[in-house]
């Protein structure tokens, strides 16, 4: 009974250890809502679920694609999945807090000098061509018209146009000069990276048909205001000289609004996860930065204090904001729960092995108890018995019960004492038969002692 209550007790334990090994140490899987498709996010997640494969990382990605940003948002907010890619201006999940920021994106209206077109309210009356044609983009650029009292036409006009109304043309990004050289359109507008060479690009085939070289841009100059009337927008500034260093352009800081692409992830997933898969987006950027030149766009979003970044309009995960300021925890710390449960588990298992083995031997002990009690009533009945087959029957049934004894005693090893009991009520039950089935068949014989015949039997 020893060796087996151990073997069973060692077996449960290795395997509860593997299974925790196993729950512990295993990868986690993300879905991730990826979106658009036209964009630069499906191949930036894809390198970044590529590094986290080749290095055998503990967490992975799952991707899900969607055709726009509208959608992926939604599966966040459903709970299809873990992450997504959003924009906040299009549709902010209520259950997503943002890990990190995939690309900021602004709006730069540019036109050749002189056009006279240096703000807003200059656009009216005027042909806008715009590159990439989505829908995002258009609800952005009619928030911002309808704020200087503007509207935004998108079907062909016939005719001179209204002085409150811009018609929208679209523009193929490399036909942007031909379409200002032929007076298709007064100015440009793209929503992009502004340090991205597509933006760079754009603002190049706008200088190569301006006098001199000289661009206008169009400042939002109610940047605050615009913000606070949409706040899902935000504020951004174009760098002087970004474009080109001599001469500088733009000449100074323009400022305007944008909007961007976020990874955010469902507000019940962990801290510890959340930390996770903010740090392997980082670490991991010059990997994927093999693949995509997108990847050198990612940044962490800017606060200024903890609870700025958690009450802000567009909040950040607890578990970004643990691995931004250096406060991820260590193992103990992450599964100390998990390995206190773990533990309990353990300590009741042994408690209830050692409750079976007592249980085990009580019962062992109880069976010996039924066999001596049963040989001493043999004894007795014997001495009343004058039939020579009964008294047999009673010889038959005392070799049953030693034999029962011989199985236990190989099975359980118990102790000597016991056992020498145990004989010595055999021993007698088998002496006081034989003297009965004697006495009834009228053969007189003397029996030996009993404790001549115990001896006896020791020495077998």
């Amino acid at each position: 009974m020893r060796r087996e209550v151990l073997l069973v007790a060692s077996v449960l334990l290795l395997g509860l250890a593997g299974a925790a090994a196993w729950y512990l140490l295993r990868p986690t899987t993300l879905t991730i809502a990826v979106a658009p498709k036209d964009g630069t996010e499906p191949g930036l997640i894809k390198a970044y679920a590529d590094a986290l494969d080749a290095g055998n990382e503990g967490v992975r990605l799952k991707i899900l694609s969607f055709d726009d940003v509208r959608e992926s948002a939604a599966a966040l907010q459903d709970g299809r999945a873990d992450l997504a890619v959003v924009r906040p201006d299009v549709l902010l999940p209520t259950n997503g807090l943002t890990l990190a920021i995939l690309r900021d994106q602004a709006m730069i209206l540019a036109s050749p000098e002189p056009s006279g077109i240096k703000t807003f309210a200059k656009l009216g009356g005027k042909r806008l061509g715009i590159g990439a044609q989505k829908d995002a983009d258009y609800s952005l650029l009619r928030n911002l018209l309808s704020y200087h009292g503007l509207t935004l036409e998108t079907a062909p006009a016939a005719g001179h146009l209204g002085a409150t109304t811009v018609q929208l043309v679209p523009v193929e990004t490399e036909a942007v000069a031909a379409a200002f050289k032929e007076k298709r359109i007064d100015a440009f507008l793209s929503i992009i990276a502004p340090s991205a060479p597509k933006a760079i690009a754009l603002v190049g085939a706008v200088r190569s048909v301006a006098k001199d070289g000289k661009v206008e841009f169009v400042a939002v100059e109610d940047d605050d205001a615009i913000i606070e009337r949409f706040p899902k927008l935000q504020a951004v500034t174009i760098p002087g000289g970004l474009f080109t260093g001599r001469p500088k352009l733009p000449a100074d800081d323009v400022k305007t609004v944008g909007a961007s692409y976020r990874l955010m992830a469902r507000s019940t997933l962990s801290r510890v996860v959340a930390a996770d898969i903010t740090q392997q987006l980082f670490e991991k950027r010059t990997a994927a930065a093999l693949q995509t030149d997108a990847a050198e766009y990612v940044l962490a979003p800017a606060y200024e204090t903890t609870a700025a970044a958690t009450s802000a309009r567009i909040p950040i995960h607890p578990g970004a904001i643990d691995y931004y300021e250096r406060e991820q925890h260590g193992f103990v710390e992450r599964y100390g729960d998990t390995l206190y449960l773990l533990g309990a588990l353990a300590g009741g298992l042994v408690s209830v092995l050692a409750w079976v083995r007592q249980r085990l031997s009580r019962l062992q002990h109880e069976r010996i108890d039924d066999v001596m009690d049963r040989l001493i009533e043999i004894t007795g009945q014997a001495r009343a018995l004058s039939d020579p087959a009964a008294i047999e029957g009673l010889t038959v049934e005392v070799d049953r019960l030693a034999a029962d004894v011989v199985r236990y005693a190989r099975e359980r090893e118990p102790d000597s004492r016991t056992m020498s009991a145990v004989a010595i009520a055999i021993d007698t039950a088998r002496a006081t038969i034989h003297d009965c089935r004697l006495a009834a068949t009228g053969e007189i014989r003397t029996a030996r002692p009993t404790h001549l015949r115990v001896a006896e039997m020791g020495e077998g």
